[in-house]
Formats: structure tokens, sequence, C-alpha cells
């Protein structure tokens, strides 16, 4: 969570500026996982954001790391 917050990786979180956790979800196995987030991603932004607000309605950062 640090290295996405900082930007110190020079990757998607930093080139776009995304440093806030609004959503997660937890599994039991990698498989699972990464099947839900390939799903996620060929959603339009529509879901994403009916995700996201579902549980999260304010978008408050999730991240618990103290800076």
């Amino acid at each position: 969570m640090w290295e996405h917050q900082t930007g110190i990786i020079e990757e998607f979180t930093k080139k776009y500026h995304v440093h806030h956790l609004v959503y997660f979800e937890q599994f039991e196995n990698i498989e699972d996982a990464i099947a839900s987030e390939k799903y996620i991603k060929g959603k339009k932004r529509k879901y994403k954001t009916d995700l996201i607000e579902k549980d999260n309605p304010n978008w408050d950062d999730l991240n618990n790391i103290q800076e």
C-alpha cells in the first residue's frame, strides 16, 4: 500500500495518480481473485462505480496505513 500511495514505483498508480483504496475483495485462493479482477475489468464504468458505492458510498480511503 505504501508503494501505491507514494508512487515510488513507476507503474499504473503513479502514472494515473491513483492513491486511494476505495474497494477491495478478499479471496481464499489466487485463482478466484484473478477471475474476479478479469470479470470486473470487463465491465463498464457504471458497474464498477455501483460496486464501490454499494459498500463505500462516500468513496472513503479504506487504507489504514498511517503516514
